[in-house]
């Protein structure tokens, strides 16, 4: 592998140095576009689509930078228009006159929400997937179907992303993922990133950000990339504010609520958001476990019904405050805090059958669990602008959080002479996080710059499982499962990012440099020994793509990288928890990371068709391991298994067959070969297929019509685990309301109740067979109003070098 990387470096380096001189014949015919308020202050973010002005089919689509620019590499006309896009203020279309397409250069004035300006018209429509250099943007308020949702929710439905039944998320068909709320690490994996994720309202994010190809900025984790949450943060001059509130009711009730808040007079800018969840809900387990003879032949069955009832409630709330303290830097403090408390209770049987399936024995579990989550974090930011060609930008964090679990089981047995026994444990968990980093960046004339950057984290964990057993008479301590570990991690990371772009070609080669230590402590007891283990590892992570725009209506991208994904904390610890009486999770503290090569190489036809063809190497492969301790109980737990080998092929269509109708859709089909070692060779491959649709209905001047889903065929992430096929169909429909400050929408998201996980898990001399179906189907009511009013402030003149001064990114 380290001579396939070093080959893959040096060619990368060498394709740059080539084009950098071939380019230089080339002419700079980039048309720029500089997009900013009503005060006459950049907009960073805002979405720019270049539209044909006859029918408004999409032809390319950008995204502003810090300081309000887009560009355009391609000829415009006055037969063209834009589209421009920004939290707060009207989506709105601009028309390009003559004279503006020949000087390749326009400022547009933004207007702020409800207003209209006399030379442009304004377009509510915004399209739910857009797509841009290396990633896919998912406008979530775009979909009506996303009302009274979470964000794990709007993930589940987005193009290419799979959640599994432990809270895996996938991109693209590939497992690990590095998912980032506003550019920062949440540092949790598993079923505790699936509670942070299930308790954040979708209503309080603007968008997310499936990026498959980071570039050395990013931190090198997530085999398959990153998901970057964007929340919501207005920065219009004045006080405003959104308020959203949602009913749900599937076989039981929900609701959603939040508040979005934001007040910004002269050089301060002071913002808020919150948001209250509440939902009731069930998960039907069904599992038959089949245990074979060393012939192969049947043994033995196990028939396993669960039903689960479950409560959550959460509370989310961000707050920060940015001061201007001069037009060259910037200062900023954001809070963020997260309350969720959860419970719920089980009933489940186990009914032992011989071969023939005829009953021998029916034991009855009865289970109750609750869990408490808290998540507190602060940063501090600073930017200064050092000169008109260089930028740095520094942030401190820390982050904490508080996990608690409590679980009980009570078995019996069903017969005459039965016997009840039980188990309870408390698991709590604290996490703490340090990290520092600065970034410096250098413009390099007016199509080059240079990125580099420092960053250092430092993770503290301290995890107890306390168990007890009953023995029909009295509770005792079960010092066989309970366990006290604690763990510390720091990881050191360097980068540097070069990128030029021309009229026809663009590229950036970039390089990571990160360092890892950690230090593990399992502390003993009268029946384990004391024990500590520790690990110091470096990697080097290049990354770089290459696109080149044939004409006005081809462009192609190849991108190249390498990763690392490191184990979760959580899954080193070698607890003990129990899931039912005959199956256990366990954690490994021989766990090693795994490192992928991702190759891609994509294809853009007017922006409304993208082809892509991705290739992926993994080494120490991440797979959950299933054994079998001898006894009739099974244990699953996380290791390295060997190599896959990824084949994807993506098709991502952006069209406008009608002025009333958008439709936006992705095919991503999958060719995966696993192979590993666990006490026997294991190969297996799998071809799978991925299918996700929008489709956007305009009805008359009020109404807009949805109508949405996705399915997954057979999968695999796991070695030893196949998934079944699942999907769900979702409408929807909505209108403005009070005078196009409130938006009404009423949704039913799984319409036909087919969103199931299904699948069939091998053990060593077992199989088990399950099908989990949860409370899915939903019709939701949704209302969100925008109040407050802009203050009247003048426009500032910035005088007659306003074009050559936003060539220069500051």
């Amino acid at each position: 592998m380290k001579k396939v990387e070093l080959i893959l470096l040096c060619a990368l380096l060498l394709l740059c140095v080539f084009l950098a001189k071939a380019q230089n014949g080339l002419p700079a015919e980039n048309f720029q576009i500089t997009v900013v308020n009503e005060q006459n202050e950049h907009l960073e973010g805002a979405v720019v689509e270049l539209l044909q002005k006859a029918d408004q089919k999409l032809i390319r689509s950008a995204v502003t930078n810090k300081n309000g620019l887009s560009f355009f590499y391609i000829t415009i006309t006055a037969d063209q228009v834009l589209r421009v896009s920004y939290v707060g203020h009207e989506t709105t279309l601009f028309p390009i006159s003559a004279e503006q397409a020949v000087a390749r250069k326009m400022t547009l004035v933004l207007p702020t929400a409800a207003k209209t300006l006399g030379n442009v018209s304004v377009s509510s429509r915004k399209a739910f997937i857009q797509r841009a250099q290396g990633k896919t943007i998912v406008n979530v308020d775009a979909s009506v179907t996303n009302a009274g949702t979470t964000v794990l929710e709007v993930l589940e439905k987005s193009p290419g992303v799979l959640v599994d039944r432990n809270g895996g998320i996938s991109l693209q068909g590939k497992a690990g993922v590095l998912v980032l709320i506003d550019d920062k690490p949440t540092y949790i994996s598993g079923s505790d990133l699936n509670n942070l994720l299930s308790g954040i309202s979708s209503s309080q994010v603007e968008q997310i950000e499936l990026i498959t190809s980071p570039s050395a900025r990013y931190d090198a984790s997530g085999n398959a990339g990153i998901i970057n949450i964007k929340t919501k943060k207005n920065r219009q001059t004045g006080f405003n504010g959104t308020l959203t509130g949602s009913l749900a009711q599937g076989r039981y009730p929900k609701n959603n609520n939040s508040l979005v808040l934001n007040y910004r007079n002269g050089k301060f800018n002071a913002f808020a958001t919150w948001s209250s969840n509440f939902s009731k809900g069930f998960m039907d387990i069904y599992a038959l476990r089949k245990y074979f003879n060393t012939n192969g032949s049947l043994l033995s069955l196990l028939d396993q019904p669960t039903g689960f009832l479950n409560q959550n409630s959460s509370n989310t709330l961000k707050m920060g405050l940015d001061f201007y303290a001069s037009p060259k830097t910037t200062f900023g403090i954001a809070l963020t805090g997260i309350a969720n408390n959860r419970s719920g209770s089980s009933d489940a049987s186990a009914n032992w059958k011989n071969a023939a399936g005829v009953t021998d024995s029916t034991i009855r579990t009865y289970g109750a669990t609750s869990g408490r989550f808290r998540n507190g974090g602060i940063n501090l930011n600073a930017k200064h602008t050092l000169s008109r060609t260089q930028e740095i930008t520094a942030d401190l964090d820390y982050l904490s959080y508080d996990i608690n679990n409590q679980q009980s089981f009570s078995s019996q047995l069903q017969a005459n002479g039965g016997y009840t026994e039980g188990s309870r444990g408390s698991l709590p968990a604290t996490i703490s996080i340090r990290s520092a980093k600065v970034d410096h960046t250098l413009q390099l004339g007016k199509n080059a710059k240079l990125e580099s950057g420092y960053k250092l984290s430092a993770i503290r964990t301290d995890n107890l499982a306390a168990y007890e057993l009953y023995d029909g008479s009295s509770w005792k301590d079960d010092i066989n499962k309970s366990n006290h570990f604690l763990y510390q991690e720091n990881i050191h990371a360097l980068y540097s990012s070069f990128e030029h772009k021309t009229a026809r070609v663009s590229y950036q080669l970039g390089l990571r440099y990160e360092n890892t230590h950690y230090d593990a402590h399992q502390l003993g007891n009268v029946r384990q020994k004391d024990s500590a283990f520790s690990r110091t590892y470096s990697g080097l992570f290049p990354s770089g793509y290459l696109s080149i725009q044939a004409d006005s209506s081809n462009t192609f991208t190849f991108t190249a990288g390498r990763r690392i994904d490191r184990p979760p904390f959580q899954k080193l610890n070698p607890y003990v928890s129990i899931i039912n009486k005959y199956t256990y999770e366990k954690g490994n503290p021989f766990f090693q990371p795994q490192y992928s090569w991702n190759l891609e190489l994509s294809h853009q036809y007017k922006q409304w068709l993208t082809t892509t063809v991705s290739y992926s190497i993994i080494k120490d492969y991440f797979s959950q391991l299933f054994l079998n301790d001898g006894s009739d109980i099974l244990v699953y737990t996380n290791g390295n298994v060997g190599r896959m080998t990824n084949l994807g092929i993506a098709v991502a269509i952006q069209l406008n067959p009608f002025p009333w109708w958008n439709l936006s859709g992705q095919v991503l089909y999958n060719h995966k070969e696993l192979k590993g070692y666990r006490n026997v060779d294991y190969r297996s491959d799998i071809s799978q297929t991925n299918l996700s649709i929008n489709n956007q209905f305009k009805a008359g001047q009020l109404y807009t019509l949805e109508l949405s889903g996705f399915y997954t065929g057979r999968a695999r992430n796991d070695l030893q685990e196949l998934l079944y096929p699942t999907g769900q169909l979702s409408i929807g429909v909505a209108r403005p309301i009070f005078n196009k400050k409130g938006t009404l929408r009423l949704s039913i998201r799984d319409l036909f109740f087919t969103q199931a996980m299904e699948g069939l898990t091998d053990f060593p001399g077992a199989e088990e067979y399950f099908l989990l179906k949860r409370d899915t189907r939903v019709l939701n009511l949704g209302l969100s109003y925008r109040f407050g009013k802009p203050l009247k402030t003048t426009r500032r003149n910035p005088g007659s070098a306003k074009d050559e001064m936003d060539r220069v990114e500051k």
